[in-house]
């Protein structure tokens, strides 16, 4: 009994390990297309990695981190894509993000309601989109509340007041987000967010 249990959290271990390289290769691939290329040849690249992530949902159907992952591909494809096109890929993605937020709301250090922050800043409103600033804040607080220094909800938050013109408030956020240590695994994000949060303290210095 006690060597079938041994084989079996062997098993389980390796399973897990497997879908973590799995997850690491995609978010690797969608960081080269999303903060390397340019933005003309981002589009092609998207399809490709929104069915790779689908067939891992597949596989990992309890687990948040999956779902993260997809949020932020359909989002940033959204982006590249522009127009009313990419409303659909909006919607899938604000849905994709609450279904993981129901299962694991801390999951990458808050991912799911960093990504719903995002989208509901950056999506337009009634009557074309469902963006709200009001519930784009309300995400962002409860993002920084699990993972108050987590770079990517420093950024965002910061982003987010700046397109409000609140200069004062956000470069604070910009600098913490600046300051955020290094992501294991994750050099080639952290190294196109740090771009984009300089870019952004620029604007306030400019």
């Amino acid at each position: 009994m006690r060597i079938l249990l041994a084989i079996l959290l062997t098993l389980a271990t390796m399973t897990s390990a497997r879908a973590d390289d799995a997850l690491g290769a995609i978010r690797h691939d969608w960081a080269k297309v999303y903060y390397q290329m340019p933005e003309d040849q981002q589009v092609a690249q998207f399809p490709a990695l929104t069915g790779r992530i689908d067939a891992l949902i597949a596989q990992q159907p309890g687990a948040a981190e999956p779902l993260i992952l997809k949020a932020i591909i359909l989002s940033t494809y959204a982006e590249a894509k522009g127009g009313l096109g990419a409303l659909p890929l909006v919607e899938s993605a604000r849905d994709t993000a609450l279904q993981a937020a129901k299962i694991d709301d801390r999951a990458l250090d808050a991912g799911a309601y960093t990504v719903l922050g995002v989208l509901y800043y950056k999506v337009p409103g009634w009557p074309i989109g469902f963006g709200s600033n009001r519930k784009a804040r309300d995400y962002l607080d409860q993002a920084r509340a699990i993972a108050p220094d987590a770079i990517d909800v420093n950024y965002f938050t910061g982003d987010f007041l700046l397109e409000q013109g609140d200069k004062a408030k956000a470069r604070p956020f910009l600098e913490k987000a600046l300051a955020a240590p290094a992501r294991p695994g994750r050099a080639d994000e952290d190294a196109g967010r740090r771009k984009e949060i300089e870019a952004n303290l620029a604007k306030l210095d400019g």
